[in-house]
């Protein structure tokens, strides 16, 4: 009886349509569902959740904050705008992630073009906010470039050091070192000291990946280090970041209240809305938001979200341990470590092992323009990343073994 059924239930499915409920279905959808990284998908889509509850907690406490005057904003304004973020950002980092690896590469390499243009302009035509011009203003809302760039110049690059595979005389170290240069000189000028370290931390890690001669990776990170010493002596916005945090003169009130914050918690936190510590955090839903998740939810939960970043991170990596394409393998590693980071970067700065930087913790903090750039980021790396799972069981794929086919 049950085997009547099921084959009644099989030519039902056929009748509509006998392509569509197998690994024989071909439409882009198909192979979306056959060739996605599902177990990176879900650890992306429990961060996004976990970033829903952690902005839900941290809303009262900005809109707080921000109301004043005649300006008003209900306790839950930025959970509720954070929903229509997500909403926007999750259909783009899908329809991304079903993009072909040349497509992808091909936007990518358009998008970097048009960031790095709007990176020129923002000291130009960017306002003011908080003594930094980092943003460009479209009427209808403000868009950070250096956001969006992010991702793009990770394609690029890898796409520029892949090209040496077919012609080993093509100087793309140093163009690659030329471009890195001119992002850095560009965010430097914002300033956005922390976006500088993560564009040539990244570049460096390509780098390696990419088989660079060691000699000049020590070089680069020589020259990194005299470039942090000349930097604390001329620029301003270093020195006073790294005398704040070595030091302890200046204005430490940010990084001291969210360390007492993220603790106050304990293990097991305070509860959902419990806290109180974070209506004294300056943006309790962006650089901090850390903090509030260790005050209200614990410290377990918190480092339940850093395993969750480990966890993409090392994903992606040992995934990419038999790939044979080397634009994939430098285009995804670069993006699944820009990624790690930026999260560890935002992490130290709420636990006092680095400075300041007004970093947002990806897919946790508060942000359009942020949720979008990560969408972007994650749906290249889903789709660097995608691969047929059959194909390798395949008895008649031949793989060359190494031998040379003449005696």
């Amino acid at each position: 009886m049950i085997g009547s059924i099921s084959g009644r239930i099989k030519a039902r499915a056929a009748f509509i349509d006998g392509d569509r409920y197998g690994r024989s279905d071909t439409s882009a959808i198909g192979r979306w569902f056959w060739e996605i990284d599902k177990v990176l998908l879900l650890l992306i889509t429990v961060l996004i959740a976990i970033g829903l509850i952690a902005v839900a907690a941290a809303s009262p406490a900005a809109a707080q904050r921000y109301s004043g005057g005649n300006v008003r904003f209900s306790e839950l304004y930025y959970f509720y705008r954070q929903i229509a973020w997500i909403g926007i950002g999750v259909p783009v980092m899908i329809g991304i992630s079903m993009m072909p690896r040349d497509r992808a590469r091909r936007i990518s390499l358009a998008g970097a073009i048009i960031f790095f243009a709007m990176l020129v302009v923002v000291p130009i035509v960017g306002p003011e906010v908080n003594g930094a011009r980092r943003w460009v203003n479209f009427g209808l809302g403000q868009v950070q470039p250096s956001e969006f760039l992010k991702p793009f110049f990770v394609v690029a690059m890898a796409w520029l050091l892949s090209l040496r595979d077919g012609d080993k005389s093509l100087p793309v170290f140093w163009i690659s070192a030329v471009v890195t240069g001119a992002v850095a000189v560009l965010l430097m000028k914002q300033p956005d000291f922390g976006s500088t370290v993560i564009f040539c931390t990244v570049w460096i890690a390509m780098l390696a990946l990419a088989g660079v001669n060691m000699r000049i990776l020590v070089g680069i990170g020589v020259a990194g280090l005299v470039g942090i010493v000349l930097a604390y002596l001329f620029y301003d916005v270093a020195t006073q970041r790294i005398d704040e945090f070595l030091f302890g003169t200046g204005d430490n009130f940010q990084v001291q209240n969210a360390m007492r914050t993220l603790t106050a918690g304990g293990l097991f936190g305070m509860g959902p809305g419990g806290g109180t510590r974070k209506f004294g955090l300056p943006e309790p839903h962006t650089d901090y938001i850390f903090s509030v998740v260790g005050e209200e939810f614990g410290l377990i939960a918190c480092l339940a979200i850093a395993a969750l970043y480990l966890g993409i991170v090392a994903r992606v990596l040992v995934k990419l341990l038999d790939e044979e394409n080397s634009f994939a393998i430098l285009a995804a590693a670069g993006l699944a470590i820009q990624f790690g980071v930026q999260a560890m970067i935002n992490m130290m700065v709420n636990v006092q092992l680095a400075p300041s930087k007004g970093m947002t913790l990806p897919f946790i903090s508060y942000g359009g323009s942020s949720m979008l750039a990560l969408s972007i980021a994650m749906g290249l790396l889903l789709a660097f990343t995608r691969r047929n799972p059959y194909l390798t069981r395949s008895p008649y794929v031949v793989k060359w073994s190494g031998e040379s086919l003449t005696a």
